[in-house]
């Protein structure tokens, strides 16, 4: 199958590094991949670029723009899927494909449609999935948030589980420099992310163990006011800002735990290559990545608003060894039952087959 990826951009972040891996893993599969960015191409984009894909960007910066580009792009290049992740690209790359005669249409949403909703975004997305045959949510928490919103079709939403590659540990010899049981962060440093809580619960447990460290592994528009908050709470010593790592398998290696204080998340791709390396974690109870943690049975969900109950559970974490061993033992088994890369494109290709077009295309082929 010729699939034709369409992202926002291929900026470092979870959606992009699902696409660059589905894209790698179809390639392996037999079938001809590509991938189309709105914004920009980013450090991904060129990744996979030089890995011999097609990948363009900046395809249409504004809607108008947009409706023509992509109509004469899939009117020339005749992909059989288009696969839309999250709602600028459905909006912007969705009906020209209904109009361009693709057999198959997904759209994937990544994340949560939080209060208060973006209303002329979701309207957009409504008119823009009408042409979509799939609606994928990405843990039953997305796919059950996007049925709440009435704004598209129940029969058209489906779960599919995201899935990650594993990640291989690195030897001692290459881990970031390490003293004291360690928690990791990875993803983006955003507001939505609600760091401060993660700043605040980790001070707070840090009283009563002095040894903790935590290690923040990204970055982005709140990294200057987070390191702010680290100095007033006086943690800095304790609290590495890592930046922007393409390769993160060193710090989930020599981590012995995972942490995210998100107020809104999906299913996050560090969650799951947490889950691929046996660490534990601790999450809020928000979204996917509470209910990956139910799960697999790894860890603790706490409230997204009291950070002494997750300075409770880092403590709780880092103290209770048997414990912390079966929730390791757990991940592992989770990751590979329900959240391996293999799992995930498969459903997507079964999705890809079975669309009303895709069908009767197979029916006239036999």
């Amino acid at each position: 199958m010729r699939i034709a990826h369409v992202v926002d951009s291929m900026e470092v972040g979870g959606a992009e590094i699902l696409v660059t891996q589905m894209c790698q893993l179809q390639r392996e599969q037999g079938h001809d991949p590509c991938v189309y960015a709105v914004l920009s191409l980013g450090p991904l984009g060129e990744k996979l670029r030089g890995e011999g894909f097609s990948v363009q960007a900046n395809v249409g910066r504004h809607l108008s723009d947009s409706l023509r580009s992509f109509y004469r792009i899939f009117k020339e290049t005749r992909p059989d899927v288009v696969h839309l992740h999250n709602p600028t690209p459905t909006v912007y790359a969705g009906l020209p494909a209904r109009m361009a005669g693709v057999a198959s249409i997904v759209s994937t949403r990544h994340s949560l449609v939080g209060p208060p909703h973006r209303k002329v975004v979701e309207m957009k997305y409504a008119v823009a999935a009408t042409g979509c045959d799939w609606i994928v949510g990405i843990c039953d928490a997305t796919a059950n948030n996007l049925r709440s919103l009435h704004t598209v079709p129940a029969r058209k939403i489906v779960r599919v589980y995201n899935g990650s590659a594993p990640l291989n540990a690195v030897t001692p010899d290459k881990w970031p420099p390490k003293a004291g049981f360690t928690f990791v962060f990875v993803g983006r440093l955003a507001l939505v992310k609600n760091h401060t809580l993660l700043l605040r619960a980790f001070g707070a447990a840090l009283g009563s163990m002095p040894d903790l460290r935590l290690w923040m592994v990204g970055d982005g528009s709140e990294r200057a006011a987070l390191e702010r908050l680290a100095a007033e709470l006086g943690i800095s010593q304790q609290v590495t800002f890592w930046g922007q790592q393409l390769d993160v398998a060193p710090f989930f290696s020599s981590a012995d735990a995972f942490i995210m204080s998100s107020t809104s998340e999906g299913l996050p791709m560090s969650l799951l290559q947490a889950f691929s390396m046996g660490l534990p974690a601790v999450v809020t109870d928000v979204g996917g990545m509470a209910e990956a943690v139910r799960v697999a049975n790894a860890g603790f969900a706490v409230s997204v608003t009291d950070h002494n109950e997750m300075g409770a559970a880092i403590l709780r974490m880092a103290r209770s060894v048997a414990e912390r061993e079966q929730f390791s033992r757990n991940a592992r088994a989770a990751f590979a039952s329900h959240f391996t890369l293999q799992t995930m494109v498969d459903a997507y290709a079964d999705l890809y087959r079975t669309t009303p077009r895709a069908l009767r295309a197979s029916d006239g082929a036999v």
